[in-house]
């Protein structure tokens, strides 16, 4: 059964812009993107919206509806009473390029900064080995599609843009953690995480976790556990001392550190 949804859409580009009303039908069982498209497809063919497999995995409709930031795909029409007025608008921690489309570059280039997986040789045999709980583990974090809404919502990024230099932001520490973990990966990523990555800016609020479509526990899961792995390698007097006179240690998870 199909009711006029009131619709209201940011329109406008990096010169800026403003909020203008679309009224559309739209039926049961549909999402917001579907109502964005009939938008595009009667009353505004030149809206610009970013979207790919519209089934909440490539990560590409990220937008934010009634201030929430959302995949565009994965917000029912029902979770909104029909006389609501549903606004969508761009995501707020990136410049805006046009209409809902953003500029998500600064995610690229951090990317760029974290270095890839590096692991030893090979055993004897030609293999490597880790446990399968190791496996396991890392499981979550590759998860992400990485539609960046946590990095959106994460306000270190999202009200204060001077801090982009310095700080990689929830996604990144997500696989700074996922690294980190990782048995057979030789980069000390706690030392890379907090004075190239900027991990002590985060004061795990929980908003990351909070927005995230895959589920994934970010803060609990990843940040935490890489901020209690910073300070053991920090303050810990054992493996402070260990590193100074050059053994090598083993740290909680039961992992060489070399």
């Amino acid at each position: 059964m199909g009711y006029r949804l009131k619709l209201r859409i940011w329109r406008g580009d990096s010169d800026g812009g403003e909020i203008k009303d679309y009224p559309v039908e739209v039926s049961e069982g549909e999402v917001v993107l579907d109502a964005i498209h009939r938008v595009q497809g009667t009353q505004a063919g030149d809206l610009a919206v970013r979207w790919n497999c519209k089934a909440g995995k490539c990560g590409s409709c990220s937008a934010e509806v009634n201030g929430r930031p959302r995949l565009m795909c994965m917000c029912r029409l029902s979770d909104f009473d029909p006389e609501e007025t549903v606004t969508v608008t761009p995501m707020r921690s990136f410049p805006v390029i046009r209409d809902l489309v953003t500029d998500v570059s600064y995610n690229y280039e951090k990317a760029k900064e974290l270095p890839s997986f590096a692991p030893p040789p090979r055993d004897a045999d030609n293999k490597r080995r880790m446990a399968q709980v190791d496996v396991e583990r890392g499981q979550e974090f590759r998860k992400c599609i990485e539609c960046f809404l946590c990095q959106n919502t994460c306000h270190v990024v999202r009200d204060h843009e001077e801090n982009k230099p310095a700080f990689a932001g929830p996604r990144f520490f997500l696989r700074y953690a996922e690294l980190d973990m990782h048995p057979l990966d030789t980069h000390d990523r706690r030392k890379l995480a907090q004075d190239a990555a900027g991990l002590g800016m985060c004061n795990i609020t929980k908003c990351c976790t909070e927005v995230c479509p895959e589920g994934i526990k970010i803060t609990d899961n990843a940040i935490i556990p890489m901020k209690e792995r910073v300070a053991d390698r920090k303050f810990d007097p054992l493996v402070w001392l260990g590193s100074k006179i050059g053994l090598r240690n083993k740290d909680n998870e039961g992992r060489e550190e070399l």
